[in-house]
């Protein structure tokens, strides 16, 4: 997957937060983006993963155009968004918030049981798979959280 930004801008009534920002991901890489509070990360990265519309620019992703494709259409294509705060369902075991997922991804019954053993494999959640979610570690609630972005 490689993802272009071409001249980003986004104003916030008259001011604007991001102007012109252009770069270019490529597979397998990962980038940061650093600056001080207030310089545009934020609303740059959520251009990218469709929470905020840009009011000019380009986005692409594998050479195609997705400045307009709503969120979940990005998700689909790799691009997703991991919140700080915790989002998973704490009344759910570990599997079952993956399988609430991957429910999503219309896979067949037998691809998600697999794609669920892979991603609880990956992530060291195997013997946390019947585990409530309430009842997991900071670290192992984000490995979750991290299991879910990537089904």
């Amino acid at each position: 997957m490689a993802l272009k930004i071409e001249n980003l801008r986004k104003l916030y009534g008259r001011r604007p937060v991001v102007d012109g920002v252009t770069s270019e991901v490529g597979s397998g890489e990962i980038v940061g983006l650093l600056g001080p509070n207030g310089a545009g990360k934020t609303t740059t990265f959520y251009s990218i993963v469709g929470f905020v519309r840009p009011d000019a620019g380009q986005i692409f992703m594998d050479g195609e155009e997705i400045t307009d494709l709503p969120m979940y259409r990005r998700a689909r294509r790799g691009i997703g968004y991991l919140p700080q705060e915790k989002s998973i369902f704490r009344k759910l075991t570990v599997a079952q918030n993956i399988r609430a997922v991957l429910e999503t991804c219309g896979l067949s019954s037998q691809a998600q049981r697999e794609k669920l053993a892979e991603l609880l494999a990956e992530l060291d959640l195997e013997a946390r798979a019947d585990q409530l979610a309430d009842t997991l570690s900071g670290g192992e609630t984000r490995r979750v959280e991290i299991a879910r972005a990537l089904a």
